[in-house]
């Protein structure tokens, strides 16, 4: 049987990185103001894709999650590392 979700039953394990990651740029840097510099790299997400994937409630493709690592200037493993 395939498993499409993590441990703890969000539907991917980067969103609560990206969370952190866009925080830690300014604290009042939104959902919002992300999806806009992400549109402006040629990723199509909206505001609502951004809270869905930060909440584990939407899947990340392979292209969305590499374009996220090199917005952020992490590595894609730093993304997808779990919470300890």
């Amino acid at each position: 049987m395939y498993k499409n979700r993590a441990k703890n039953g969000k539907l991917n394990l980067c969103g609560k990185q990206i969370s952190r990651l866009r925080t830690a740029l300014s604290p009042s840097t939104s959902q919002r103001a992300l999806a806009d510099q992400l549109q402006l790299r040629g990723l199509d997400l909206d505001k609502n894709a951004i809270q869905r994937i930060e909440t584990g409630k939407r899947f990340v493709t392979d292209i969305e999650l590499r374009a996220f690592a090199a917005f952020f200037e992490v590595s894609v493993e730093e993304l997808l590392r779990e919470e300890e």
